[in-house]
């Protein structure tokens, strides 16, 4: 059994002897208590207050006003350049060791924090809210004999509360009474598992019949059941009442999440609360996301705080060398500050000296820096009127600032399906009937019309009773129906007549129909607007409306739908008394079942149910029977039989079942439209061919899911082969799998040739991935995917799957959804971003690198849950390759450009060191110190990390290719950060022994000697920001006027400022700051000092432009390339040419109710769900060539995999 550790308060033992009386199944364990069961009685307050149980109050937020400041600051200071420069600042508070001020480090990061504290908490105080908002919805609750208005965080376990239509349940409860006969009613679940059919719950027949609130007050029957867990699907408990006991089931339940649907009211027993619910249990916690990049500067910050202190203690050891050897000579003018008395000790002081003017190789500001940039491509996501939602008004949001470059780096999507992908809406779109096909709209050519090119839908005018919103375009159809072809009458019949779909009459004329799938209800609106209209249903008897003429069947029998049958059945008497069989299901299954003599119609059938399917369409086979007047007797007799045998029962039906679905003669097919989100197939391709993987993640039925991938194009007719695993043990899965992975590596020997095979696995031993040939998919189911992630079984999934091009999950769980997210993190080491619109997708949102909520027909939580937000899939596309591949592109060139200019502008200290004794003097004044990341650099730097681009928005959706080096960690990794800080202390090396060569011997116009600090300092100073400048222009791609104002501006300010330190009216204000008056103005006077400048520039830049250049004409990247073709177009005003999709040319693939829930048909026989009411009524182009790239990807696939656990299991299968 589940357990739930549940730690108690320090009330614990006072009350843990009355509580195990009472409970006797509970372990003690220190303070803390394994909760094995749960007892519940109904309105005793009192009672179930002893367990302690968990209130309904939920919490989704991090902080509250107590732990905001400590856990905040606990987790900035997780960040390794946070601890440091705290480090830092305490050392510039030692008078001793200081050279600069303490206000220099100590602005900055409080700014950081600052910054930081207000985001975090804007963003908590929005999931307050939330939380807010859900804890104090009203629920009327049974206390006292009266119904109370309570806030939901005040109901408690053992609460009788009352629902009304329409609203959500509170908690999960144990269904007592509802307004509907035999205490049923229906609720709306999409919350939960995605699905936005009703579903249909019973209370047990003894508490059915208490239906008012004095007979309810007097409930006090006990439930004892299982504790809480995260099992959607399963409930298992026993209600002990008037010493009788019933068996309980998720049947009996209400989840919390779920909303009340065509039930007027129904009364509840609170079951489990709050975080108990299985709601919440699916929740994953709130975490704490960091980038890769994030990641890896707190790596390469440690990495240079060791190049500091490395650089420290050089010097440090020159100083001590320095001060016993040379200047001990020097102490009568020179001596030693008070507390040093030796050279050793100078040395030691030295360090730690260095430690604080050298720190800048890692400035405060890079961090300020890094939050600006990633809320500037925040408010792009924002702003992008091409994610913005006309329809429903919805814009895209970032609901967060710190994952923007990681969207550039996404190799594995895992989507959700219903509401996702689908809107969930079904289309009747095409049938065949009797060898004719109908649903295609020719042109005047003869050629199929495009969606474009449609004339007007067919008019149902003539039909009161037609449905408005229906639609259809060949109308043929209704010509056949008009002029009497009796196989389209019975084609229509059967679909008004075989389904369970109930129907509602709220005025004459007005129907309402509450299908329990999708599917069954578009068909049945299909008959219904082509004159075949249900009209209503008793237990026994069905009426229909054909042509204007009410018939009325009676109904003798339902043959219930199941994963297994894939069909079901009813037999009904017409009014001239024959009994006749219509059945409806799979097309592999009812092909089978045929008279012989449909093999020329079924031939005919087969290949228009291959069209169907090749369109992505959920198709479905029509047949039926009649039946003799005494077999039915005879078989009716035994199936009565059958329903009373307690053992086996329903293989007995479902012999019985098979017996009388023989020998059926063909009516035609049909072929409903599972509408997709616009543009889902585009989006797929393109994020394919942009070598990211797509993982479906749903809580609907195999074929539903399976039929979907054929629609938007992630399965295909083309691929190799599809597997399916459906084990149901852990042997059987396995086997499956092992089955799947033998397959795929057969395939790939009998393409490759037996020595490049061997060789390629010699090469590549640790991935499956390297050496399979061909395009497989992975279906797989949720009990079966259950048994897959376990831990002796999960390797062996996931190498299997990651072989497969496309990944099919179904009948999932939250939780499962989240698991499968986290097995991919821990062993692939991809960035992962999941993508969903409902409450069941939050759990899988959270655990992945970036969640991103569907603002859609399934309230918010998945929204409030995400880091990104907008209404339709098909933005995806655009907040990757666009948005996602701008920031990662600008973020790396801005951190490559922010270290090298720190280099070169810091190491100049480490070569002066030499020159000045090892004396911890700086070449620059402190205020350039100061200002040099604050002003003179840090704008131009910031412009190209916002607005930098290397090709326009049109070229990133053109070229998925493009997006390629984020995954693979080209732009900015250990080697870029090495090439960066190489070019650093090149240029500072030049950017010191430079001016000080041409200083030594330089002379002013006057004659007078050049050299003095001062104007050194000064002409280092003006040949840094000059250098840097240069580059920062170098590495800019996208020109705006910002960029020039910033760059140019910063360099105009610098000799601004250079100037004013330097003036006379500052030396008159302050004279003890600013000494040296007219520096600035001699120097840059000096012919000399200009030329050392444009030297210092040229030497500096010039090989930069070389290997750059050369690099452009040897070794181009794709990014490169697009841009050379682009200015090729401009020059010739060429037109791209449009690219056509071609569609699927596919084999059979059934689609069958798939959201049908197995039970449905039994209830409709047995009268229980029949209103009073109702009684009375009787290509993609081909991926463009990136050889580089592919070598790139298949090396880092090699590592990645040596480095993981999956080598292992990948070793033992690939071994030939």
């Amino acid at each position: 059994m589940d357990r739930k550790l549940r730690c108690q308060d320090s009330g614990f033992w006072g009350c843990l002897a009355a509580v195990t009386e009472v409970l006797g199944c509970i372990e003690v364990t220190g303070c803390c208590v394994i909760e094995e069961e749960r007892r519940v009685r109904a309105n005793a307050r009192e009672y179930n207050e002893k367990f302690q149980y968990a209130s309904n109050c939920i919490k989704t937020s991090k902080y509250n006003i107590v732990t905001f400041l400590p856990v905040n600051l606990f987790e900035q200071f997780q960040e390794v350049a946070n601890t440091y420069f705290l480090f830092l600042l305490i050392l510039q508070l030692i008078p001793q060791i200081s050279s600069l001020s303490w206000f220099t480090t100590i602005v900055p990061l409080v700014l950081v924090l600052t910054i930081t504290a207000v985001k975090d908490a804007t963003d908590d105080y929005f999931r307050h809210k939330s939380d807010n908002q859900v804890n104090n919805r009203q629920s009327q609750v049974l206390i006292g004999g009266v119904l109370r208005q309570e806030q939901w965080m005040n109901v408690r376990v053992g609460d009788i509360i009352k629902l009304e239509n329409n609203q959500f349940v509170a908690a999960d409860l144990l269904l007592l009474s509802s307004s509907e006969p035999h205490g049923l009613c229906y609720i709306e679940t999409a919350e939960l598992d995605g699905e936005t059919n009703m579903k249909v719950r019973q209370a047990i027949p003894v508490t059915a019949e208490l239906g008012d609130t004095s007979q309810l007050a007097c409930f006090d029957g006990e439930v004892i059941c299982e504790p809480p867990n995260n099992k959607l699907d399963k409930f298992g408990g026993t209600l002990y009442w008037k010493d009788n006991k019933y068996p309980l089931s998720n049947q009996n339940m209400l989840l919390r999440g779920c909303v009340l649907r065509n039930t007027e009211w129904c009364f509840g027993l609170v079951i489990f609360a709050g975080p108990d619910t299985k709601l919440m249990q699916n929740s994953g916690r709130t975490k704490f996301k960091r980038t890769s990049i994030d990641r890896l500067m707190n790596t390469l910050v440690l990495w240079i705080f060791g190049f500091l202190v490395c650089m420290g203690v050089i010097l440090a050891i020159g100083n001590a060398i320095w001060e016993h050897e040379v200047g001990v000579c020097f102490q009568i003018y020179l001596p030693w500050d008070e507390g040093v008395h030796s050279a050793f000790f100078s040395g030691f002081l030295s360090f730690w000296s260095y430690i604080i003017i050298l720190n800048t190789v890692v400035p405060i500001s890079l961090y300020v820096s890094v939050e600006v940039i990633r809320l500037g491509h925040s408010y792009f996501i924002n702003w992008d009127k091409k994610m913005y939602c006309a329809k429903r008004r919805t814009p895209a949001e970032a609901r967060t600032t710190t994952l923007n470059e990681e969207l550039g780096q996404v190799e594995y999507i895992f989507s959700d399906k219903t509401g996702t992908l689908t809107q969930n809406i079904m289309v009747f779109s095409k049938c065949s009937v009797n060898g004719h096909s109908y649903g295609d709209v020719q042109d005047m050519l003869g050629h199929k019309a495009e969606l474009g090119e449609r004339p007007e839908p067919v008019d149902f005018s003539f039909n009161p009773l037609a449905d408005p919103r229906f639609q259809f375009w060949d109308p043929s159809l209704l010509e056949a129906v008009k002029l009497g072809d009796l196989h389209v009458h019975e084609f229509f019949r059967l679909l008004s007549l075989c389904h369970t779909v109930m129907s509602e009459e709220k005025s004459e004329g007005e129907l309402l129909y509450k299908a329990q799938s999708p599917d069954e209800g578009a068909l049945v609106t299909a008959a219904r607007n082509f004159g075949f209209v249900f009209r209503s249903r008793t237990p026994k008897t069905i009426t229909v409306q054909e042509l204007g003429q009410a018939i009325t069947y009676q109904l003798l029998a339902i043959l219930d739908f199941n994963n297994i049958r894939k069909r079901m059945s009813v037999i009904v008497r017409s009014p001239e008394g024959k009994i006749r069989l219509y059945c409806k299901g799979a097309d592999t299954i009812l092909l089978e079942r045929l008279h012989p003599l449909n093999q020329e119609l079924t031939s005919i059938t087969t290949d228009h149910l291959n069209e169907y399917a090749g369109e992505g369409l959920r198709t479905l086979v029509l047949a039926y029977r009649d039946l003799e007047e005494s077999y039915y007797k005879d078989w009716s007799e035994r199936l009565h039989r059958a329903g009373s045998v307690p053992e086996a029962r329903e293989d007995h039906l479902a012999r019985l079942y098979d017996e009388v679905e023989h020998d059926m003669m063909l009516l035609g097919a049909t072929a409903i439209e599972d509408k997709l989100q616009q543009g889902v197939p585009e989006t797929i391709a393109i994020l394919t061919l942009a070598n990211i993987k797509i993982w479906v993640l749903t809580g609907d039925k195999q074929e539903t899911a399976v039929n979907i991938g054929y629609s938007c194009k992630m399965l295909t007719d083309d691929m190799t082969e599809v597997f399916v695993v459906t084990g149901h043990t852990v042997l059987e899965v396995r086997e499956e799998l092992r089955k799947a992975r033998e397959k795929m590596m057969d395939a790939s020997r009998s393409v490759c040739n037996g020595f490049s095979y061997q060789e390629k696995l010699s090469s590549n031993l640790t991935s499956v991935l390297e050496a399979i040939a061909g395009e497989y998919a992975l279906v797989i189911n949720g009990h079966s995917l259950a048994h897959a992630l376990e831990a002796d079984m999960e390797v062996e999934f996931l190498e299997t799957a990651c072989a497969c091009k496309a990944v099919i999950c179904c009948r999932v769980t939250p939780l499962q959804k989240a698991q499968v997210v986290e097995l991919v993190k821990k062993y692939k080491k991809a960035v992962t971003l999941a993508i969903g619109d409902g409450a069941n997708d939050v759990s899988m949102i959270k655990t992945a690198h970036i969640g991103v909520g569907i603002s859609g027909q399934e309230g918010i939580q998945a929204v409030l849950a995400s880091d990104y937000s907008f209404s339709q899939f098909k933005f995806l596309q655009r907040l990757l390759l666009v948005h996602g591949r701008w920031s990662y592109l600008r973020m790396c060139k801005f951190l490559c450009y922010f270290f090298y200019k720190n280099f070169a502008f810091t190491m100049v200290h480490f070569w002066f060191g030499f020159f000045c004794g090892f004396s911890a003097q700086t070449v620059y004044d402190q205020y350039f110190i100061t200002l040099y990341n604050i002003v003179y650099t840090s704008l131009p730097v910031l412009a190209m990390g916002v607005f930098d681009q290397d090709v326009p928005e049109q070229r990133s959706m053109e070229y998925p290719k493009l997006y390629e080096p984020g995954q693979l960690n080209l732009l900015f990794n250990k080697r870029e950060f090495f090439i960066c800080i190489a070019q650093g202390i090149y240029t500072s090396i030049l950017m010191f022994f430079i001016p000080y060569g041409v200083f030594a011997d330089a002379t002013r116009d006057d004659g007078a000697q050049l050299a003095d600090y001062q104007s050194f300092a000064v002409t280092v100073a003006t040949s840094l920001v000059i250098v840097v400048s240069v580059q920062i222009g170098l590495d800019t791609g996208f020109w705006t006027a910002i960029n020039h104002f910033f760059i140019w501006g910063s360099l105009a300010a610098y000799f601004t400022i250079l100037f004013t330190m330097h003036s006379d009216g500052l030396f008159r204000m302050f004279p003890n700051q600013f000494r040296f008056v007219g520096n600035a103005q001699n120097t840059l006077a000096q012919p000399t000092v200009w030329l050392t400048i444009a030297l210092t520039a040229v030497v500096c830049i010039v090989p930069v432009v070389a290997f750059r250049f050369l690099k452009l004409d040897l070794k181009p990247e794709l990014s490169d390339t697009v841009r050379y073709t682009q200015l090729v177009r401009k020059k010739q005003k060429t037109q791209h040419r449009c690219m056509r999709h071609a569609g699927r040319a596919g084999s059979r693939r059934s689609g069958y109710a798939f959201s049908h829930q197995e039970g449905f048909g039994e209830l409709i026989m047995s009268g229980k769900n029949m209103r009073l009411s109702s009684l009375a009524l009787s290509s993609f182009a081909p991926r463009p060539s990136a050889s580089w790239i592919d070598t790139l990807r298949k090396k880092k696939g090699g590592e990645g995999s040596s480095a993981g656990s999956p080598s292992g299991a990948a070793d033992k299968t690939l071994r030939v």
